[in-house]
């Protein structure tokens, strides 16, 4: 196979990437943009979602797409109504302080963790995708009549890999639409912009804070539940997707939607391609240095708004 339908196939896997990572990246982003609290329990949220995703999948049994749309819809509310509770009861005890949100969210990072290795147990685990038809990609070159289709051996995906991306997608959409188009927007944006007056304004800022980091949690548990068909659940997957989702929000501006979604489809297309061709080690050491290149000529991010 030539090096075009490679690019492809790698460019693929790359999006499937990007699509899960822009859910769980969202998630952190809406949090800091609105609360300007530092998540660092983010990952967890998704390992959650993969084990309940797991765990609901397994107990239903039967047909394995009754068990996934169970899953899919079960496990990120079970998620964002635990984060939300994490937030009515442990930061909002800290009054959204800076420093100590992070050490209190290292905490429920390491009580989510040890609590799913008790229970769960540390064998990673799949979930069975609900279909999982092998698709064949054609190609297109130029012949001696001109352009011809031809399907190289090899080049191929599966239904279920387009699935995640076009399920992302919709699902970003429609946090675009909450965001711009709704009351419950509204009443974000304005807490996000000014903490004080929307109190002064009469608006319930500790509801939409509590409302904003389970919002928050349920994308990542949601971006997990996508991705388990894939990968395998496991209780220390959450390290990659935190690592990989503050990579994204830093070079996307912190707090920027728009930023975030971009910054995650350049990351997630590089991944895929770059771990393809070389490996995955070095396709992180590069998202990394972009980090420290974004941080030192734009600090703001790509998308952020610069401070005054």
């Amino acid at each position: 196979m030539d090096f075009g339908p490679y690019l492809l196939l790698a460019s693929l896997e790359g999006a499937v990437t990007a699509a899960v990572l822009a859910l769980t990246a969202v998630g952190l982003s809406l949090v800091f943009g609105v609360m300007r609290v530092v998540n660092v329990a983010h990952g967890e949220f998704f390992m959650l979602g993969a084990v309940l995703a797991w765990w609901i999948a397994s107990h239903i049994g039967g047909d394995p797409a009754l068990g996934f749309i169970a899953a899919l819809i079960l496990a990120p509310l079970a998620v964002g109504a635990l984060a939300a509770l994490a937030d009515m009861t442990i930061l909002r005890r800290v009054n959204y302080d800076p420093e100590r949100t992070i050490v209190a969210t290292i905490g429920i990072l390491y009580i989510l963790q040890q609590v799913t290795l008790m229970t769960y147990g540390p064998e990673a685990r799949p979930v069975e995708p609900p279909f999982n038809s092998r698709l064949a990609l054609p190609w297109f070159e130029w012949g001696e009549t001109g352009l011809q289709m031809y399907f190289p051996w090899g080049l191929s995906t599966t239904s279920y890999k387009l699935f995640v991306i076009a399920a992302a997608a919709a699902v970003l959409m429609g946090v675009w639409a909450l965001m711009a188009r709704t009351r419950i927007g509204l009443l974000m944006r304005a807490t996000q912009l000014d903490r004080d007056m929307a109190l002064a304004f009469g608006i319930p800022v500790e509801r939409v804070y509590a409302m904003v980091f389970g919002l928050g949690g349920a994308l990542a548990a949601l971006g997990a539940v996508l991705i388990v068909p894939i990968q395998q659940a496991h209780y220390l997957m959450g390290g990659d997707p935190l690592l990989l989702s503050f990579i994204v929000v830093i070079i996307g501006g912190l707090g920027s939607l728009p930023g975030t979604v971009v910054a995650a489809i350049l990351i997630g297309l590089s991944d895929g391609i770059i771990s393809v061709f070389f490996s995955p080690t070095l396709a992180k050491i590069l998202a990394t240095l972009l980090v420290a290149l974004v941080l030192v000529f734009r600090p703001e991010g790509l998308f952020g708004m610069k401070t005054r």
